[in-house]
């Protein structure tokens, strides 16, 4: 009880309320009761008194209620209504939701005490956490939501302990996201909310909830809810994704590694009628935009940062933002969220920056987006927060932009400022608003206008071309004289605003144009008047509001002397720093100084780059100007103090830095050449490498498919080429992608031996021919008288016969030749055939250059070869002709023989008759001349031709009975 005494604030004294005497009865009854039923009305009883008895409740049954979910797990109606009582005695949002507004603070207090005081009394036996994950992991509804709502209140009462027990707790956290994927929406958004508390300043627990596929589900969720137009759903998912991310780089990295910022691109496709916002679709989208800045915060990493903003771009997602900003009816505070949301995408980025400076309002014409928004910058009559959003979308897109800030300032230099007055340029809204009567927007342009100088001595000269028209009649005036005489003139000009807020934004920029230019120091210092104004000012005694005006001319006098280059004779920095100590002091000099970096704004403006203020009075710094103070306020008090031959000394170091520099730099730049020459270089062995490594891939490829059709061939081979022996040993030899010179060779050799063979047997026909000429002169000799002729029959005779017998013997040669003619032909037409089958073959495969030739060669070959046979395909045909030349000869001859034989006869019979018939010999021998004449003998030219006649007629008849 001494804990009650101390919550009640003192002993209780007096007789107890009924409700403690029914609590402590009720609490018997769970105690000692051994039916459940009666168990389970008791612990009912004690849920629906936790409200109202909340401190008794809590005090006397706490014990039992934990020992409820050890003992009677089994009966989850009991569990349930044992987790619901110890929720309401530990949450606070049940009495917060109860007070009225008119309660004091300290009854707030005391109702947050009690529930600390509780939760640290529940999980002082972490055993209790332990056993509370596992009932969550019920699936029972009675017992897991409770149960999901009481781990819940103890995260918001005693989030880093119990965030502990839970770390520590074996698979503790993914437990808890089996919840993400409970069917029941109850469940599952309460899920959310546990997750969000267990998450909180957490980093080992975000990183596991983010590898425990979180990003994946809660993407998932805010797409069934209908993203941006869903309900409160969407908003707690929303939040709990920034847990995970806010600078948690390692969860950054696996966001953007698992393409989750794909899936962001649809949040933003807003429609066309953007009229009828919900609040909560306000809400919802404005904490996506929150989430895309967490991604791209400048805080980050810078390679994280890069690499997010490149995945914006490529996956379209600045391309949607950059449509929501120039969209219509767009709330104003989403449309400040959207600006700001896009300056950190862009910023540092160049390919960002380039696409962001393409993008045009839909207006008529179309103008810049950059242009319509310095537009709302100058305008006073825009929100101040939207004027703020908009300098620094502009600061972030000149960050690290060399070619932004040359298009920037470019719309400035006389050459390229339009003349015909139809569109309004950056430079002349900037201008407009460095010289306005609005104290804010001369702060703006100026600092705007420094940001396009910042880090730029190229642009910083070429601006003091930049003249300006003050009135009609007068000359104009440069730039920087504007500003000076701006300056200068102070409270004269009646102004809207802050009255410093003017000078100050004036001299950051004067101090940035004049920072490490020289050529701008001296047309500043070519001015008579500005010395002596700044001296003055640094040299009066003025408020605090002026102390920051004092500091910044100390500043600017001090940069002048830092970056002189003594080409003013009357300003040198000898003389300067003379003119220092005796009108102002060095030491007053540096405590004027002293007074920008101990000011409270320039602690405020030094946290981040954007400008974030209350109110506009309080913008006075820049971020970007913070560095440049730090960086110079050192050596400008160091140069204050310096002697004329320390300054010397100093002026000889500088030169020969520079020239140490102009050497650096040329090197460099041969550096920078080599580098460019060797990556081109590299690229080229890189690019004949692949070229080398395909080549050889397809080489290989090549042979491997060569062998394959070699394979195939030999198969074809094996299967044609078995005819006969012939055939077998020429498709043995012969390859279709390589045919060996061994075979060719004895291929030419049979076909010589052929041709050999064929040039005897024309010899043999020769000798014939001339046998037969012989025969016919011997026979045309056969006149002189019988005996002779007979003699000369008989001898012709045997001639005849020789002559066929050879006549026979060419014949059957001639056969044998034709044949193996026939053979030749019909092993060419298998090669061809072969050829043909093996041709698509090689076609598909693609061969190479080697095979190719190998077909060259081989048609070669067969061409050859049909050559020769086509020769000798002739050659057999004129010894067929020869052959029947001579068989006509054979048969004249054979006619002859016949005639011969029977004239024989008839003269065997004459001589017999000559004894008896001795008077008509003459009439017998003149018979016998007419019958030699009909012979052939060239007697008389009529007998000879019928006897020839005749004799061919017999030689056709014996032709067709041969036939």
């Amino acid at each position: 009880m001494n804990f009650l005494r101390g919550v009640m604030g003192g002993p209780s004294a007096g007789p107890q309320p009924s409700g403690a005497d029914t609590i402590q009865k009720l609490c018997d009854r769970v105690a000692s009761s051994t039916l459940l039923d009666d168990r389970r009305d008791a612990v009912r009883a004690l849920k629906s008194l936790s409200k109202k008895y909340r401190l008794e409740v809590g005090i006397q049954a706490m014990e039992h209620l934990i020992h409820v979910l050890q003992t009677d797990r089994s009966d989850s109606e009991i569990i349930g209504y044992a987790l619901d009582t110890l929720y309401n005695v530990i949450s606070n949002d049940l009495e917060e939701e109860e007070q009225d507004d008119s309660e004091e603070e300290n009854s707030a207090k005391q109702v947050d005490d009690l529930g600390s005081q509780f939760t640290e009394i529940f999980i002082k036996q972490q055993e209790n956490v332990t056993l509370l994950l596992t009932l969550v992991e019920e699936f029972d509804f009675h017992v897991r939501w409770p149960g999901v709502k009481l781990l819940t209140s103890l995260l918001k009462q005693q989030g880093p302990q119990v965030q502990q027990i839970i770390l520590v707790s074996p698979m503790g956290v993914s437990r808890l996201m089996d919840l993400l994927a409970d069917s029941r929406e109850v469940i599952r958004n309460d899920g959310v909310l546990l997750l969000q508390q267990l998450t909180k300043s957490n980093a080992a627990i975000q990183k596991i909830v983010a590898f425990e596929n979180a990003f994946e589900r809660l993407l998932d969720i805010i797409t069934e809810e209908g993203n941006s137009d869903g309900g409160i759903v969407v908003e707690d998912c929303l939040l709990l994704l920034q847990n995970l991310l806010k600078n948690n780089n390692s969860n950054q990295n696996f966001f953007k590694e698992g393409s989750y910022i794909q899936r962001m691109k649809p949040w933003f496709e807003v429609g066309d009628d953007n009229c009828g916002w919900s609040a909560q679709k306000v809400t919802n989208l404005h904490l996506m935009l929150q989430l895309v800045r967490v991604l791209v915060s400048p805080t980050n990493p810078p390679g994280a940062t890069s690499s997010c903003q490149k995945a914006m771009f490529h996956c379209g997602l600045l391309q949607q933002l950059c449509t929501i900003l120039m969209a219509t009816g767009v709330p104003a505070d989403i449309l400040t969220e959207t600006i700001n949301t896009v300056s950190e995408v862009i910023r540092g980025c160049q390919t960002n920056q380039d696409y962001f400076a393409s993008v045009n309002a839909p207006s008529n014409p179309p103008r810049p987006a950059i242009v319509v928004l310095l537009m709302s910058m100058v305008n006073e009559r825009q929100p101040f927060v939207l004027r703020c959003a908009v300098l620094y979308c502009f600061q972030c897109f000149l960050y690290k932009n060399q070619k932004g800030q040359g298009e920037i300032v470019s719309t400035l230099l006389p050459s390229t400022i339009d003349a015909t007055g139809n569109s309004v340029s950056a430079g002349q809204l900037l201008c407009g608003g460095l010289f306005s009567t609005d104290s804010l927007s001369n702060w703006c342009a100026a600092v705007a206008l420094a940001h396009a100088l910042q880090e730029n001595a190229t642009l910083k000269e070429q601006l003091l071309r930049v003249q300006l028209a003050t009135s009609i009649g007068n000359p104009p005036v440069s730039l920087l004289q504007q500003c000076t005489n701006i300056l200068s003139q102070g409270d004269k000009i009646d102004r809207r605003g802050s009255k410093v807020q003017t000078r100050v934004g004036l001299l950051m920029l004067l101090c940035t144009w004049l920072s490490n230019c020289s050529i701008a120091v001296t047309h500043f210092l070519h001015n008579p008047a500005n010395v002596p104004f700044l001296t003055g000012q640094i040299a009066e005694n003025l408020g605090e509001e002026e102390q920051l005006v004092q500091g910044l001319c100390a500043l600017l006098l001090g940069i002048s002397i830092y970056y002189n280059d003594n080409s003013l004779e009357n300003y040198r920095k000898e003389k300067l720093k003379q003119l220092i100590e005796k009108r102002i002091g060095r030491e007053n000099f540096i405590e004027k100084l002293g007074f920008i970096s101990k000011h409270e704004l320039y602690s405020r403006a030094a946290q981040k780059p954007q400008p974030s203020f209350s109110s506009p009075d309080h913008m006075m710094f820049d971020h970007e100007f913070t560095k440049l103070v730090k960086e110079l306020e050192g050596v400008i008090c160091k140069a204050i103090y310096k002697s004329s031959e320390e300054d010397k000394k100093e002026e000889e170091v500088k030169k020969t830095l520079e020239q140490h520099d102009n050497i650096v730099t040329h090197y460099k730049k041969v550096i920078r050449e080599q580098d460019q020459e060797l990556e081109e270089l590299k690229q080229r062995v890189n690019t004949l490498t692949s070229q080398n490594e395909q080549l050889q891939a397809t080489v290989t490829q090549q042979v491997s498919q060569i062998q394959q059709h070699k394979d195939q061939y030999n198969l074809l081979k094996v299967q044609l080429g078995k005819d006969t022996q012939h055939h077998n040993s020429h498709g043995d030899t012969f390859q279709m992608n390589g045919i060996q010179t061994e075979e060719v060779s004895k291929l030419k050799e049979e076909l010589e031996e052929w041709k050999n063979k064929h040039e005897l047997l024309q010899g043999q026909l020769k000798e014939k021919d001339s046998v037969i000429e012989k025969l016919n002169s011997s026979q045309l000799e056969m006149g002189t008288t019988e005996q002779s002729s007979q003699t000369s029959k008989f001898g012709g005779l045997e001639h005849n016969n020789e002559l066929q017998k050879e006549l026979e013997m060419l014949k059957s040669q001639i056969q044998l030749q034709s044949a193996e003619i026939s053979k030749l032909q019909m092993e060419n037409q298998k090669l061809q055939v072969m050829n043909t089958t093996a041709d698509p073959m090689l076609g598909d495969s693609g061969a190479t250059a080697a095979s190719s030739e190998l077909e060259g060669r081989l048609e070669q070959e067969i061409k050859q070869l049909k050559s020769e046979v086509k020769t000798l395909s002739e050659e057999k045909e004129s010894l067929k002709q020869h052959l029947d030349s001579s068989s006509s000869t054979v048969a004249i001859l054979q006619d002859e023989k016949s005639k011969l034989q029977r004239e024989v006869a008839e003269s065997k019979k004459e001589q017999d008759d000559l004894l008896v018939l001795l008077a008509d010999q003459d009439q017998k021998i003149s018979a016998l001349k007419i019958k030699l004449k009909d012979l052939g003998v060239p007697v008389e030219d009529e007998d000879d031709t019928e006897s020839g006649d005749q004799g061919d007629e017999d030689e056709d008849g014996d032709e067709e009975e041969q036939d």
